[in-house]
């Protein structure tokens, strides 16, 4: 009698639910994912605590649970809550659509920040500021409106017979530098005091974030992630080639085109709500593809590997310079530019470039 074939250790495990329906886990990237969810909540207890009046961190637990002493809730629930939840939701849509636009593009270098959406935020955000002197709120709106309007733009020079990822980044980079240089026009054409605004702003900082951020933001990732997610087996076949992909079943151009938008809303309301966040959507899905050690877009795992990034970012911005004095843009500007350079030299070893 023949032996039962046997799955690899290690290997991919097919589980079937109550329903019928079956789902296709990897142990490995199962535990990084779980172990990715327990870091995210202990650094998000220790930076709740962190700031000019530390809280430990079982009684940042107790507070959260509705047990504190009044002043540790004023400043737990009302102060510092709000901005650790918009790191975790900026790193989250930043390392997603970081995920996106690398499968799309079959590039590593295919993020966002080189492909120009980053900057179309930045504009949209500075003609507000520097045009309009408009507030917060109308910046945020600036900064959606201008990354939208990349997006669309550089999709429509990128489009011959479809998009070819190599052309892609190619328009990408073009784009971006025309919008740099849009950038620094509105900063030379702008009064002393817009100019420092916008420059806060380009920077990029969880300072001073409250609910009026969390609310818009949660909403547009409950609505994209399961979007998003809902295509990834799409998105794998697309990884292998358009005709693969065609000869499997999936409409590549819609798919691509659905995954794009989505991508490109998730990078603009991050850059709305925190500004400009550079590399971190670069950086957090090559290491989440490098812990999980899976083939495929690794979504999930890119998205909480964001969210981990940008709150130890933060962190070690405000243990090693005092709370607010260094934007977390600066900390992930520095990290990601040498994290750029490892991977152009690794991509040049191997040959790909």
């Amino acid at each position: 009698m023949p032996a039962k074939p046997r799955l690899a250790k290690g290997g991919p495990r097919a589980l079937r639910t109550p329903g019928g329906l079956s789902l296709r886990v990897e142990p490995r990237a199962l535990a990084v994912g779980l172990m990715l969810v327990a870091a995210m909540l202990a650094m998000a207890v220790l930076l709740i605590g962190t700031g000019d009046f530390r809280i430990a961190p079982w009684d940042v637990v107790q507070t959260l649970l509705g047990n504190g002493a009044p002043a540790d809730e004023f400043i737990v629930n009302d102060l510092r809550l709000p901005r650790v939840l918009v790191a975790v939701l900026v790193g989250a849509a930043l390392g997603m659509a970081g995920a996106v636009f690398q499968s799309v593009t079959r590039n590593p270098l295919g993020s966002p920040d080189l492909l120009g959406f980053g900057h179309g935020s930045a504009v949209g955000a500075l003609v507000v500021i520097v045009v309009f002197q408009g507030d917060s709120a109308q910046t945020a709106l600036g900064a959606l409106v201008g990354g939208l309007v990349t997006g669309a733009a550089i999709y429509l020079l990128a489009y011959k017979r479809g998009i070819n990822g190599y052309r892609l980044v190619l328009v990408g980079i073009g784009a971006s530098a025309m919008l740099i240089a849009v950038i620094q026009y509105l900063l030379t054409k702008s009064e002393l005091v817009d100019a420092t605004r916008a420059m806060i702003w380009l920077t990029g900082s969880l300072g001073g974030r409250d609910w009026a951020q969390v609310g818009p933001l949660a909403l547009t990732c409950a609505v994209l992630f399961p979007l998003v997610l809902g295509q990834g087996r799409a998105l794998r076949m697309m990884e292998m080639g358009d005709d693969a992909a065609y000869a499997v079943g999936v409409r590549v151009e819609r798919t691509r085109m659905l995954l794009m938008l989505a991508a490109i809303l998730l990078t603009t309301s991050a850059a709305a709500a925190a500004g400009p966040i550079s590399f971190l959507a670069l950086a957090a899905p090559q290491l989440a593809r490098r812990m999980t050690r899976s083939p495929g877009s690794n979504l999930l795992s890119a998205a909480l590997t964001g969210a981990v990034l940008l709150l130890v970012s933060d962190w070690a911005s405000q243990r090693a310079f005092g709370s607010d004095q260094l934007p977390v843009g600066v900390v992930t500007g520095l990290v990601g530019g040498v994290y750029l350079l490892w991977l152009l030299v690794s991509e040049r070893k191997a040959g790909r470039i």
